[in-house]
């Protein structure tokens, strides 16, 4: 992403632009700063959003060889279009590569892209390409921190570890819940851990795990009456069944892995989770027996093919989850 950082520092534009991938924080924040860098937001007669299936292609290239009115350039934005997922045609490839005007920037804002595909190549000839990735743990710590120093607020690494493991690792999920708090904490320099498990909105999977542990702990009551509050949040209870066999999959894998003295950085890129959750995942999977943890699973798939079939009711089916899986038997 520094190659468009650059870009816009030195008012240098590459003809087009192609941002892609999950992280629609990041898409949304680099498309803005880009666009109103090459066309200032007031502009709204040199910019044009083209979106969604069915562009028309012909009518794209003619705003787009159209000179600029008392302006530099001309923007174009063109998002979701399923141009580097599907068939284009020729003209448009061509025009994408090698004819694009001077005096315009074409920015395609895409969801999934195909690599082999045509228009990938022609962009990646003609222009910048850069997938948007979720950041690492260590690089949504200094974002997190820089979000809340912005507004006059500080936070501790521990504390960022806490809000990341209510919130997930979605920076736009991250950005509402920080502006929650923000707003909840007032004149208060520091956000304190007190303050997110009073304000943020909590993961389902945080709760899964929260269900899991307190089965380990043999609270097989206390499973249930988190349990209860996600039905009263309208959780249907075979995603509920669906997340708990995950987790307890995700246990597996943890004790597996630990045991054979992988790294955590090695789990946590196996079990596609952020590294500073593979530590409550071993500290939970040391809890339980490997067998134990097995049957768990097994239990849970058992118990999905039963509510399928009308052997059994989904709400109870989870019941029974809980109330079987017990820590020594683990």
């Amino acid at each position: 992403m520094q190659a468009i950082t650059d870009d816009i520092k030195n008012k240098d534009f590459k003809r087009v632009y192609l941002l892609y991938g999950e992280e629609a924080y990041l898409k949304r924040s680099y498309r803005k700063m880009l666009s109103d860098a090459a066309v200032p937001g007031t502009d709204t007669i040199n910019r044009a959003v083209f979106s969604g299936k069915g562009i028309d292609t012909m009518e794209l290239m003619d705003l787009a060889n159209t000179l600029p009115f008392m302006s530099d350039r001309r923007l174009v934005v063109v998002e979701e279009s399923g141009f580097f997922k599907n068939a284009v045609d020729d003209e448009l490839v061509d025009f994408i590569k090698s004819r694009i005007p001077d005096e315009c920037v074409i920015i395609f804002d895409e969801t999934e892209v195909d690599k082999r595909s045509r228009m990938y190549k022609a962009v990646t000839a003609a222009g910048t390409v850069q997938e948007m990735k979720t950041p690492d743990e260590g690089e949504l710590k200094r974002w997190i921190a820089g979000y809340l120093n912005r507004s006059g607020k500080k936070i501790r690494q521990n504390t960022a570890e806490l809000l990341l493991e209510w919130a997930g690792t979605d920076m736009e999920s991250l950005s509402h819940e920080m502006d929650k708090l923000i707003s909840f904490t007032g004149e208060e320099m520091e956000i304190r851990p007190d303050d997110i498990r009073e304000i943020c909105s909590i993961r389902i999977s945080n709760s899964i795990f929260s269900m899991i542990d307190a089965v380990a702990e043999g609270k097989a009551g206390k499973a249930l009456d988190m349990y209860y509050e996600l039905i009263q949040l309208k959780e249907p209870p075979l995603r509920i069944l669906f997340l708990l066999a995950r987790e307890f999959q995700l246990l597996l894998l943890t004790k597996d892995m630990s045991e054979r003295g992988l790294s955590q950085s090695d789990i946590a890129k196996a079990a596609k989770v952020p590294p500073f959750a593979v530590r409550k995942y071993r500290s939970a999977a040391g809890k339980f027996s490997r067998k134990g943890i097995l049957k768990a699973v097994n239990d849970c798939v058992q118990a999905e093919q039963d509510v399928k079939t009308g052997k059994l009711e989904d709400r109870l089916a989870v019941e029974l989850i809980l109330l079987k899986e017990k820590p020594d038997s683990m």
